[in-house]
């Protein structure tokens, strides 16, 4: 271990970038840009997929479509920044959403600020399902 690097060679580290080349996660900063939230914001693919890709079968009746759903989450993403505390890193994003037929259902997202990248300090909104990380 020397002082500039003390925690040794880098074993394994996986970028935004290759998250997005991937598929992993999504790209959401031009609708987020437009509900007025500055930073860069990417949803990872499981709660795309969950949330804002309409469910199969025409559930939820023909009215829905993914870019409904999305500003859904992203208008509520700005309210829960709004909401929030000073210097908080990690926030609640609440919203109801119709995934089956019947009623929609209250769903608990989390958003993450953190670095755009490994090699980019800029801020950017990770936008994730409460068990993942």
């Amino acid at each position: 271990m020397n002082s500039d690097n003390p925690f040794g060679p880098v074993i394994f580290s996986y970028s935004r970038k290759q998250a997005l080349a991937d598929g992993v996660q999504v790209d959401v900063s031009l609708t987020a840009q437009e509900a007025g939230i500055t930073y860069p914001v990417f949803l990872t693919r499981a709660a795309y997929d969950t949330y804002v890709a309409v469910p199969p079968g025409g559930q939820c009746g023909s009215h829905q479509d993914e870019a409904g759903r999305l500003w859904d989450i992203v208008w509520m993403l700005r309210c829960a920044i709004q909401h929030g505390e000073p210097g908080q890193d990690r926030l609640p994003v609440a919203l109801y959403v119709c995934n089956t037929d019947g009623p929609a259902k209250l769903v608990q997202l989390v958003a993450q600020c953190g670095p755009r990248d490994i090699d980019d300090p800029a801020p950017a909104i990770t936008v994730l399902l409460p068990d993942e990380d």
